[in-house]
């Protein structure tokens, strides 16, 4: 039975808004800014428990104990598959309610305890340099966008009263490094970037998926810091698209506005000056300032009610304020925590995830009873490095030499040298490497990079990290390598990393080479399975894999031209959309419902996709669209769908998808999105045109110009 309640605002049988206006009216002003915090303290006399707004999810419930741990996020976008990614962030959400609740059932109310999560991240991949580019589903918007929809749609469930977590999309906007200068940067764009690039995803995060935070990124955004901007967070998040949740602001980036930033000079000026323009929770401690900044005159109380409204109005949608029997999302047992199909889910996710860079001569898959093989290299028995950043703890992790292990033949003989560490320069392993590499029948060296070498911006005994300063392996592993293929033994390179490497002497010298990512706690054992032939990979690329930094404007640069696959004229090692298999596809036909549309009108493209080979396996459908008579900016062509199919040996399906009129909207330099009239060439194949044999189509579209007022959601 419920019990009696006091205020009115605690009944649930109320509408929301009157709740929420009845709980704001009853704070002082000193408990409405303490409100603002990310650590909002208890009001007892209100019956209103502490709560800390700060949890992370991006792979997994994170920094939260033992939890299920994803592959890393870029490794997500490599699986190219919307519908797994959503069933993955429905376990993350399964898994953050059965801590959430346990954790207040114990009256622990602290840092990642809660049920607003600050994921997942959408900033464009633009440069490979980016310690955090690992998080992100990387460099293409509409990719980025899909995926984001999924996660953000898996997260928040679907009752119409509930959410089951609050989700967030982040950094808004233009961020993406260098992860040195974010408390200060300002990030140049022209606004037809800024549109064409860095805003779409989170557009559609806010306009599809409804998502119910956004946090504001550090850097100024060309002048205006992002978590005070009247441009990103008055006239387009809320104006244009209408946002109904509530902004954060990245961690102690308030402080940024008047120590780093310059733009105001006082605590009170910066904790008014970020909510005055629509930051409503600061996460730090500056918006302690703001009863201050009110009788200085700099802020009115109204407006900080706004900010609570909204605030409050996320606690209630995630039923903090009814009965448990009122929230069915509150019925989530802590059983669900780490349950064996989550660990079974993050197995095929990594499976999923896995790209298959070059394998000549079909070395792979390797026969399971080979009589000796040699496993070497510093990522082979690491199980930190699978996990990632913004990571939970894994009960147990299955390293790649654990994976291979359980996977040969009780006959088979694995050797094991750690050979070299991942950047110290010493060689003293090397000798040992070879002894075993020279007794085996194949050798399997897993090397890569680690958080030690990309990561957010962090000091760890007295040394920062954050961005690469080379893209390349690191120079000890290309030495043990070097001196590994002299031995004339077939070598496989498995690759543990976020950002992408530029391993041309590899790709030139080895066999067979496998891209991992950071792979999650079931990572070795999904590693093993492609390497064995137990799981026909079908990963591709998220990114651009360039073959030098030469190739590369400056990391600063936030101008496009010459950055990702849309405005890169170079030839790369590896292409954006790009992976082998251990089948073959061939795609014919490709036909429209039309040869000509009216502008604006949906266009419905067929294409028949067979595997002529003679193993099953999955295959992305890729099609990306390209306007013939487009100026010079335009982008050389854009992915517009996708679709991750299964096809049996000999086994052909025609794959329909539909592209919405507004997808064959540009961006003009002046920055308004416009569907022209003319020629439309349209391609359909597994990768980009240029790159794989592809089956292609032209339209034409009649009429006049169209403004795009929207690219996702209603028109």
């Amino acid at each position: 039975m419920e019990t009696q309640k006091t205020f009115p605002f605690q009944n649930p049988d109320l509408p929301l808004d009157a709740r929420v206006d009845d709980l704001v009216s009853r704070l002082t002003l000193a408990e409405k800014a303490a409100q603002m915090l990310h650590e909002a303290p208890a009001i007892e006399r209100l019956e209103i428990p502490p709560y800390n707004w700060w949890n992370e999810c991006l792979h997994g419930v994170a920094r939260a104990g033992v939890a299920t741990v994803f592959p890393q996020a870029i490794g997500l976008a490599a699986t190219w598959n919307t519908a797994l990614h959503r069933r993955i962030a429905e376990v993350i959400s399964d898994e953050a309610r059965a801590k959430h609740h346990q954790a207040v059932q114990q009256g622990d109310y602290g840092r990642y305890k809660g049920l607003t999560f600050w994921s997942p991240n959408i900033n464009i991949f633009r440069d490979p340099r980016w310690g955090r580019g690992q998080e992100t589903y990387g460099e293409d918007p509409y990719l980025t966008a899909q995926m984001g929809i999924a996660f953000v749609e898996g997260l928040q469930g679907d009752d119409p009263r509930y959410l089951k977590v609050a989700a967030c999309a982040k950094h808004y906007a233009v961020h993406s490094g260098p992860e040195a200068d974010r408390h200060h940067f300002d990030a140049r764009v022209t606004p037809r970037e800024l549109w064409d690039t860095y805003l779409p995803a989170f557009e559609a995060l806010v306009r599809a998926a409804r998502v119910e935070i956004v946090m504001g990124a550090y850097n100024r955004t060309n002048g205006e810091p992002c978590c005070a901007s009247p441009t990103l967070l008055g006239q387009i998040l809320r104006e244009r698209w209408g946002f109904e949740g509530h902004v954060t602001s990245d961690c102690w980036a308030i402080a940024d506005l008047y120590k780093h930033h310059r733009v105001v000079e006082t605590r009170e000026q910066a904790a008014a000056l970020a909510v005055n323009h629509g930051c409503d929770l600061n996460c730090g401690c500056t918006y302690d300032a703001l009863p201050a900044a009110v009788e200085a005159g700099l802020i009115d109380e109204a407006t900080i009610d706004r900010s609570l409204r909204r605030l409050f109005r996320t606690r209630f949608r995630l039923g903090m304020f009814d009965p448990p029997e009122r929230v069915a999302y509150a019925q989530v047992p802590a059983s669900v925590n780490d349950a064996p199909e989550h660990r079974a889910l993050a197995r095929q996710a990594a499976r999923e995830a896995i790209v298959l860079l070059k394998n000549e001569g079909g070395l792979l898959p390797l026969d399971p009873a080979l009589k000796t093989l040699a496993v070497i290299g510093p990522n082979a028995d690491d199980a930190e490095v699978m996990w990632g950043n913004y990571n939970g703890i894994p009960s147990r992790s299955v390293t790649p030499l654990e994976g291979i292990r359980a996977r040969v033949s009780p006959q088979t003989q694995v050797l094991f040298a750690q050979g070299c560490d991942l950047l110290d320069p010493a060689t003293d392993g090397f000798a040992e490497a070879l002894d075993v590499a020279q007794r085996a029948d194949v050798v399997i060296f897993v090397g890569g990079i680690s958080q030690r070498v990309e990561s957010e911006e962090e000091v760890i005994d007295g040394v920062p990290r954050g961005d690469r300063e080379s893209i390349g392996l690191p120079a000890v592993q290309e030495s043990l390598l070097r001196q590994l293929h002299a031995l004339g033994k077939p070598i496989v390179l498995v690759l543990l990393n976020g950002g992408p490497l530029s391993i041309p002497w590899a790709d030139a010298h080895l066999p067979a080479i496998l891209e991992a990512w950071y792979p999650g706690e079931e990572g070795g054992a999904a590693i093993a399975d492609v390497l064995f032939g137990d799981y026909n990979p079908a990963g591709r690329l998220p990114v651009t894999v360039y073959r030098s930094l030469d190739d590369l404007p400056p990391f600063e640069d936030y101008h496009l031209p010459g950055r990702t696959y849309r405005y890169f004229d170079g030839l790369p090692l590896y292409p954006f959309g790009y992976g082998l298999s251990y089948t073959r596809f061939a795609y014919r036909s490709l036909r429209v419902d039309a040869k000509r549309f009216a502008v604006g009108e949906p266009v419905t493209v067929t294409v028949e996709v067979e595997n002529v080979g003679e193993r099953a396996g999955d295959e992305v459908v890729q099609v990306y669209v390209r306007a013939v008579d487009a100026p010079d900016y335009a982008p050389r062509h854009s992915l517009q769908a996708f679709r991750r199919i299964h096809l049996e040996p000999g086994a052909a399906q025609r794959v329909t998808l539909t592209l919405d009129g507004r997808q064959f909207s540009l961006v003009d330099e002046d920055g308004v999105r416009r569907i022209r009239p003319g020629k439309y060439e349209i391609f359909a194949g597994g990768g980009q045109p240029g790159f794989v044999e592809t089956v292609s189509a032209t339209i034409t579209l009649n009429g006049e110009p169209a403004i795009c007022t929207h690219l996702y959601g209603p028109a």
